[in-house]
């Protein structure tokens, strides 16, 4: 029918250019062919036609042009009815489905590693599932093959402090701090990674004042409350059946993060796990892991939250806080080749100052396979690194060796609460003197003598 239609439309389109040439005009006139005499030879195209009187040439000029006039309106209006004829086939037309973003579950895990968190993993495998574990530091201490196993596997790492002890954590800002670079420091041993995902034991409702939800964010850490919970962990021994029908409550919202657990005693808790997947699927969900760029679930502040002993100052969160931002910006990454020994430090883990470039005295001479004590007595540290014997005193600015006579002046100094130094002063009084700086896109590389 289409081509049926398609055919026609052309056939009075061609009629509509017939008609409109000159009606003393040939369709087609002979071409004319000078390679063959016996052809009679015209110099015009009123040369091929006979010849008529004036008059009557005139008159039959003026009726032929009255027809095509008129047959040329006719053919418009044959193809306007055509065009316009609701007999025509008309393309089907297409619904405009509005497009609306996958539904998503994340599956959170908190208080690991224990000796439930492989099975755990081995349901998730099973399944094909990923997950977040916000992991606690004390527990990666005692189970570190688990931890990487977490990372091995695909799922995502969250920090959760070192010990969960409200009393500590939610007394004052800085004793939370503390737990969360501890346990950072742990994961980041193991993994080599460091997470910048965060949940606050508890959550953060009646915990978190401003102050935390403030200094967290600009430290570059994400912070993860949630919107569904299993119930896992409302009571000892709450059954499958209950944790299930808890976990599966809230399917109506585009993105459930729900809280499970997998510390000691949540036996019921990987019961429950195989029939919450399976729920979840059927009902059209995606499994993911939080990222850096997931849209946190955050509780508001509450009135209520306990008043805090004490707040950051200034100087405090200058040397924590804005330092600690870096670690999760895309700066250049410092590498270290004196030896044969390599070492690499992120950016936040080191700083330029005055054109210098400082790190930590212990993290960067342990990473070069040193060691570095502190005398508490006389407030300097002693290192012992590619077979040298230093000291450094921050108080004083210098560095001296006490097996020789070598002496001098250093920007060494105390910076929250560790010694940074000039790297430079680390090399040459390890015997390695600083050769070259190579600044490349990502990264600076530094090679000694």
């Amino acid at each position: 029918m289409k081509k049926a239609m398609l055919f026609l439309v052309c056939a009075v389109c061609g009629i509509m250019w017939l008609l409109m040439l000159k009606p003393d005009e040939p369709y087609l006139s002979p071409p004319v062919n000078p390679a063959k005499p016996d052809h009679p030879t015209f110099h015009s195209i009123e040369d091929a036609k006979p010849v008529m009187p004036f008059t009557m040439k005139k008159a039959a000029d003026s009726e032929a042009a009255n027809t095509a006039v008129s047959m040329q309106a006719e053919a418009v209006k044959l193809l306007h009815s055509l065009l316009s004829s609701s007999s025509a086939p008309q393309a089907p037309a297409v619904p405009q489905v509005p497009e609306t973003p996958a539904k998503t579950v994340y599956l959170t895990f908190d208080d690991g590693p224990s000796g439930l968190t492989g099975e755990v993993l081995d349901i998730l495998k099973e399944n094909n599932v990923p997950a977040t574990f916000f992991i606690l530091g004390k527990q990666a201490e005692q189970r570190p093959e688990l931890v990487s196993r977490i990372a091995e596997e695909g799922h995502a790492i969250g920090n959760h402090t070192y010990d969960h002890d409200y009393s500590q954590l939610y007394r004052k800002f800085t004793l939370f701090w503390d737990q969360i670079k501890q346990t950072e420091e742990i994961i980041r041993s193991i993994t080599g990674e460091r997470p910048q995902l965060l949940r606050a034991p508890g959550g953060t409702a009646g915990k978190f004042d401003e102050t935390y939800f403030k200094l967290l964010k600009q430290a570059g850490y994400r912070v993860f409350d949630w919107n569904a919970d299993s119930g896992d962990s409302k009571r000892i021994g709450v059954p499958a059946d209950e944790i299930v029908r808890q976990s599966t409550m809230q399917t109506a919202g585009d993105e459930i993060n729900l809280l499970l657990h997998d510390g000691a005693g949540h036996e019921e808790t990987v019961k429950a796990l195989p029939r919450i997947i399976e729920h979840y699927k059927e009902a059209g969900y995606r499994f993911a892991v939080l990222t850096p760029e997931t849209a946190p679930v955050q509780f508001k502040v509450q009135s209520k939250v306990k008043p805090k002993e004490s707040q950051p100052g200034s100087r405090w969160v200058a040397e924590h806080i804005v330092p600690n931002g870096q670690l999760f910006d895309q700066g250049k990454v410092l590498t270290l080749d004196m030896a044969g020994l390599a070492a690499e430090f992120q950016p936040g883990e080191y700083r330029i100052e005055n054109g210098r470039l400082m790190v930590p005295l212990r993290s960067a001479v342990e990473r070069l396979g040193g060691r570095v004590s502190w005398d508490a007595p006389s407030r300097t540290a002693r290192v012992s690194l590619s077979g040298a014997s230093w000291s450094a005193d921050p108080g004083l600015g210098m560095l001296w060796s006490p097996h020789t006579s070598m002496k001098q002046p250093s920007e060494v100094m105390i910076w929250g609460n560790a010694v940074w130094i000039p790297l430079r002063d680390i090399l040459h009084f390890s015997g390695h003197p600083l050769n070259h700086v190579v600044m490349k896109e990502h990264a600076y590389q530094i090679e000694t003598l």
